[in-house]
């Protein structure tokens, strides 16, 4: 039978035995993929189980849950000694995702709620008999009947921090239009000149342009020859707050979606200030933190921040320059700490700004009039507390419960701006409209002789 079936066996033929050997070794191969796939499936099955039962265990154990929900998988206990980022203990937290937070927030308290406990902050308006915030000038200050010009042209002499990007004609209320440049080419015969880093001219005739001088430090100082004064203070000419787009132009714009678990606090400073270093160093020993910068760096060097955080230094606005993505990593965190380099009433810098506008919150120590700029609940200031652990300790509690900190975002999620509204309002943003507007009521080159 074996020569009938295939006689060629028997004859030794070498390309049959070869076809014979590769069969068999196909059989072979046949079979050990299907042993394997049984195994890998039978092993699929063992996961599945113990992750049914880790997820059984998590909702029976609270602790656990809440620890899994904030990407904390050691399940160690709140130590509340934790102190800088060298402890080893974690830190408990609420979810490190902002939309986990709201939708706690959502089924326990919600924006119906919130809008109605803040209702009386709903509708500040900016009409000229508002008196409601005396830290802020009306945006539309300026009566249309008062105007003397419909067209105003603003030359910016010399330099300047106001970013370039600000250079542009705008149509303003009341039919005004501003041309607002830095080159003579487009305003040859300017209706006012706009200083900052140098004085203007002492002396001014009719028929020259008007003298407009810009001081954004915390004790300002007016140069004693300008027709309109431009700083942070309402008391001013023309106010201007650092709120708004126009003061940080270049920069990182991502937002993370997730906020660090093993560090609460952002901090970043390359000025040490003296009186600052202080507050800094005694509040951030008192809870973990991450410190870019020059001043008391915790993470290895300023440039850490794109080691640590490499979508920092991608997409629009990136720069190699650490200093052009700390909203970028400032968004990593669910508090910063802000300390103005002074204190005094209406000095609020980017210091306080940049934290909210990446949804981040800030830990201020300012201003002493600062919630007359910035949406309802949206801050933590520094001098309510009677001291630095009270402080540390709430911070601690906000950061642990998703509703309290959730309640510190609603303002952006409700729509509920307050006093914020009219802070953008008068922020740099606007000010080429607002100064147009001054130097028309004035007049322009009509305006009589000063200085």
């Amino acid at each position: 039978m074996p020569e009938l079936f295939c006689p060629c066996l028997l004859k030794g033929s070498a390309s049959v035995r070869l076809f014979h050997s590769v069969w068999i070794l196909g059989t072979v191969l046949f079979l050990l993929l299907v042993v394997s796939s049984r195994l890998l499936h039978v092993n699929t099955d063992n996961e599945t189980h113990h992750e049914e039962a880790e997820k059984k265990a998590l909702v029976k154990d609270p602790v656990l849950t809440h620890v899994a929900s904030s990407g904390d998988q050691s399940g160690k206990k709140v130590d509340d000694g934790y102190k800088g980022v060298a402890a080893t203990e974690e830190v408990a937290s609420s979810s490190s995702s902002s939309s986990s937070n709201f939708e706690i927030w959502d089924a326990r308290v919600g924006c119906k709620e919130y809008r109605k406990k803040h209702q009386g902050e709903l509708g500040l308006g900016f009409s000229h008999n508002d008196t409601v915030n005396p830290s802020l000038q009306q945006p539309d200050a300026v009566e249309c009947g008062k105007l003397r010009q419909q067209h105003v042209s603003i030359l910016v002499k010399k330099w300047t921090w106001i970013p370039e990007t600000l250079n542009n004609m705008y149509s303003c209320g009341c039919g005004l239009t501003c041309l607002w440049t830095n080159t003579e080419v487009l305003a040859d015969h300017p209706d006012a000149h706009f200083f900052e880093t140098h004085y203007p001219p002492l002396k001014r005739v009719w028929g020259e342009p008007l003298r407009a001088f810009l001081e954004l430090e915390a004790i300002p100082h007016r140069s004693g020859s300008e027709d309109l004064f431009v700083s942070y203070h309402a008391s001013s000419s023309v106010q201007v707050t650092y709120a708004g787009a126009s003061f940080h132009v270049v920069r990182n714009y991502y937002v993370s979606p997730v906020k660090q678990t093993e560090a609460l606090v952002y901090w970043s400073s390359s000025r040490c200030v003296d009186e600052r270093q202080k507050i800094a160093s005694s509040f951030l020993s008192l809870l973990p933190h991450h410190s870019f910068g020059k001043c008391l760096n915790n993470v290895g060097g300023q440039d850490k921040i794109f080691d640590m955080y490499p979508k920092c230094k991608d997409g629009i606005g990136a720069g190699n320059a650490w200093s052009q993505s700390l909203h970028c990593a400032m968004s990593h965190y669910k508090f910063a700490l802000a300390i103005e380099n002074t204190k005094t009433e209406s000095y609020i810098t980017e210091k306080l700004y940049y934290p909210l506008d990446v949804g981040t919150v800030p830990i201020y120590f300012g201003a002493p009039n600062v919630l007359d700029f910035v949406p309802p609940h949206s801050i933590i200031d520094g001098s309510k507390f009677q001291t630095l652990q009270e402080l540390a300790d709430y911070v601690r509690k906000v950061g642990a419960d998703p509703v309290l900190y959730a309640e510190y975002h609603a303002w952006r999620r409700c729509g509920v701006m307050g006093h914020y509204g009219h802070t953008r309002a008068v922020s740099l943003d606007s000010l080429p409209c607002r100064l147009c507007a001054a130097v028309s009521q004035l007049g322009g080159k009509d305006a009589p002789a000063s200085g």
